[in-house]
């Protein structure tokens, strides 16, 4: 007679061995782990996508708004949306908002000469907010007319080079600085010695071309006789109220009056929208890029956001 095939339970693989329960785990941990990773990244790309392709800019007729804040210097992109705005004819008329101590002066002959240009197209003003000066004023003086509220700090018409002499200190430390320089006046003034007579006139020399550009303009754009240009040209600020007796400004104001002004004397239609053209604001991923950009400013030694300390010279009004 033949065998019935027992029936017997099949046997489940179920090892008690303690490494490969704790192995299991953790495989079962990091796949979790690395879907909320995959999900994270996803949904960076899909803002990243919609923050490249979404414009909040008024498709229509507008009055643009460029913002000059902090220390200035030269910069390329702002150049080009300058010259942007005078070649787009939905842009009626453009408000320069300044909120600076000023900074290089070439940074501000930039500023001036491109805003000079971009008012050759249309009416542009300037309205200063808690400060414009030194270069920030140079950019100012740029614009059809200049607002200014009663108590922001105006003016500092001037330039200067400032020198560390740390000649004492390293003479203390024993420290002693030597080079090969092709003249006399090569890589002057040097921290480790104070200015000579050579290297002083040097920089005065520089200096005073600098200063007397400044003058220039300020005189032929603000109507000023230059005699009494140089007597406010000492390198002190005033008060808004205090310019505009001394005629360094138009009007006390700010951006209100500034449209209002262009409606009424510039024929700029009224309800206009104010879009901001610079700085852009930032896109996409632009706080990862500036995360890493002062991670960056920290490895060198540089504080992770605000201006560089700047060289050369500059046209600039700072609080000690």
């Amino acid at each position: 007679m033949a065998r019935r095939p027992s029936r017997e339970p099949a046997v489940t693989d179920q090892t008690t061995d303690p490494h490969a329960i704790l192995a299991a785990d953790a495989y079962r941990r990091s796949r979790g782990t690395w879907r909320i990773v995959a999900f994270i990244a996803l949904a960076i790309a899909v803002l990243a996508v919609a923050g490249r392709f979404a414009n909040n800019t008024p498709v229509g007729d507008q009055i643009a708004r460029i913002k000059i804040d902090g220390a200035i210097t030269t910069d390329p992109a702002r150049l080009e949306i300058i010259n942007d705005l005078a070649k787009d004819d939905r842009v009626k008329a453009v408000i320069v908002a300044i909120n600076s101590p000023g900074g290089t002066t070439a940074g501000g002959e930039e500023l001036y000469e491109a805003l000079g240009a971009l008012r050759a197209k249309k009416p542009v003003v300037a309205v200063i907010d808690e400060l414009g000066a030194s270069a920030a004023y140079m950019t100012a003086i740029a614009a059809d007319r200049i607002f200014a509220r009663r108590l922001s700090i105006v003016g500092s018409i001037g330039a200067y080079v400032q020198h560390v002499d740390a000649s004492k200190l390293f003479g203390t430390i024993g420290v002693d600085l030597d080079k090969v320089a092709s003249g006399p006046l090569k890589g002057k003034p040097e921290i480790d010695e104070a200015i000579d007579p050579a290297v002083r006139a040097s920089l005065a020399a520089l200096v005073d071309d600098t200063f007397q550009w400044f003058v220039d303009i300020v005189s032929e754009r603000r109507g000023i006789d230059r005699a009494v240009t140089l007597k406010l040209a000492d390198g002190g600020v005033m008060s808004g109220r205090m310019a505009l007796d001394a005629k360094l400004i138009d009007a006390v104001g700010g951006e209100n009056e500034a449209i209002a002004w262009l409606q009424t004397d510039q024929g700029i239609g009224k309800d206009l929208p104010v879009a901001t053209a610079f700085p852009l604001p930032e896109q996409g991923l632009g706080w990862l890029t500036q995360m890493v950009g002062g991670q960056a400013r920290a490895a060198l030694g540089l504080p992770t956001s605000g201006p560089i300390a700047l060289d050369g010279v500059v046209s600039l009004w700072q609080v000690e």
